[in-house]
């Protein structure tokens, strides 16, 4: 079995380029991994000029790889779905079956070419998406094709050499890892924490990542003069990999998402979970896991953070069922397998 995937270049590390990256080494069928787009943040008239290049690539590809199956990942904008289905429209030409899979599904960007979107749904043979949610919604639009649930992944890799057992249920550091912006709730974790601050002074708050409000989010911090909160950057590998083993929680704000791979990476490392549901988190988080706050108001946070806090041994025994959940569901070595198993199925 053969499948081609058009992916952004994995030198940038995006939500997409970083799946497929993760993924790579678990592939065990023949996967080609062809980059479109940008290959790094450079001016946006300078992108518009690869666009020829990158269909000319993609042509010679394909009639020279002769794929299964070839899989584009656009995201929900106009100008993404409409270039990621000329792909498809060119596969199709030659004969090659197309998949699509959906990261991200912000469905009121595109509700002017819904119409469009349907049509060329329903000429490929295949879609992924991260949630029953947006199974439901193209359902609805009118999307006949098989529509298949997969996951994010956490690599193998960073959990070499790692096990539960110094999770102790003592929460003295909290975990925020996500683009540093307003969307990711940056704004609202640091409410919660400043309110969590005045009930346990010493409790401390870690930022991992970068993003267009980190100005501000520094900012807020001085002027509410809010205690032991350190940013980071953006992290990877074995730095952001000690950040995920010396934290004891992980609370996460974000308004929109598919499949948050920090949640997944985070209970993979054992950490509970105190988060909104939303995308794909909808479809298994429970109780076991943590909590699930149905709003976004900072002072709803902190009851059950405060519980996590007070209560070590039911803290503990979070961190081991998401250790377990996670290993058992998450892994992408297991991700690559159960794609590759449905990939099968229609082709």
């Amino acid at each position: 079995m053969k499948i081609f995937i058009n992916t952004p270049s994995f030198k940038l590390c995006g939500g997409v380029a970083n799946h497929f990256m993760g993924l790579e080494t678990f592939w065990t069928e023949q996967v080609k991994h062809n980059f479109v787009g940008k290959r790094m943040r450079r001016a946006l008239w300078m992108r518009y000029l690869i666009v020829p290049y990158d269909i000319l690539k993609f042509t010679i590809r394909i009639l020279l790889f002769r794929p299964d199956m070839v899989m584009v990942n656009p995201s929900m904008a106009p100008v993404a779905v409409k270039r990621d289905f000329t792909y498809l429209k060119i596969a199709r030409f030659f004969g090659f079956k197309g998949a699509v899979m959906f990261h991200g599904f912000h469905t009121e960007s595109v509700k002017d070419i819904k119409p469009y979107i349907v049509e060329q749904l329903n000429k490929t043979s295949l879609i992924f998406v991260l949630a029953k949610e947006f199974k439901t919604i193209l359902e609805e639009w009118g999307v006949t094709v098989p529509i298949e649930l997969t996951t994010t992944k956490v690599d193998d890799r960073m959990l070499k050499g790692y096990t539960v057992d110094q999770r102790q249920g003592k929460v003295k550091n909290i975990l925020f890892l996500a683009r540093v912006t307003k969307a990711k709730g940056i704004m609202l974790s640091l409410e919660v924490f400043k309110e969590l601050s005045r009930q346990y002074p010493d409790l401390k708050y870690t930022v991992v990542g970068d993003g267009t409000d980190l100005d501000e989010a520094k900012a807020f911090v001085k002027e509410q003069a809010i205690p032991n909160v350190t940013f980071t950057g953006a992290l990877s590998g074995e730095k952001l990999t000690e950040e995920f083993k010396r934290a004891d929680l992980y609370l996460f704000t974000s308004y929109h998402e598919g499949m948050p791979t920090s949640v997944l990476e985070a209970m993979a490392f054992g950490l509970p979970v105190v988060t909104h549901p939303v995308g794909g988190m909808v479809d298994f988080f429970n109780e076991n896991m943590g909590f699930a706050v149905d709003t976004f108001e900072a002072a709803d946070f902190v009851p059950p953070i405060a519980e996590l806090i007070e209560n070590p041994e039911k803290t503990k025994q979070i961190s081991e069922y998401n250790y377990q959940y996670a290993h058992e569901h998450f892994l992408a070595s297991m991700v690559a397998k159960r794609m590759e198993n449905i990939f099968r199925r229609y082709i």
